[in-house]
């Protein structure tokens, strides 16, 4: 399950993105880490933690 963090930043992060005109692809939760994914275009991937820390993967 996703944290309230993760959810901010996630919504944070998917508007800054459609902003630049970058089409997201796919939001998912892996649930072996619980980390939020967001795949977006071919070359951004990006990983949230439970504390909605994000980095590039």
């Amino acid at each position: 399950m996703y944290t309230t963090a993760q959810a901010l930043r996630c919504f944070q992060l998917c508007c800054d993105l459609t902003s630049k005109y970058c089409s997201i692809d796919l939001v998912t939760i892996d649930m072996r880490t619980g980390h939020v994914i967001i795949l977006s275009k071919e070359d951004i991937n990006i990983e949230i933690d439970s504390n909605g820390d994000w980095r590039f993967v």
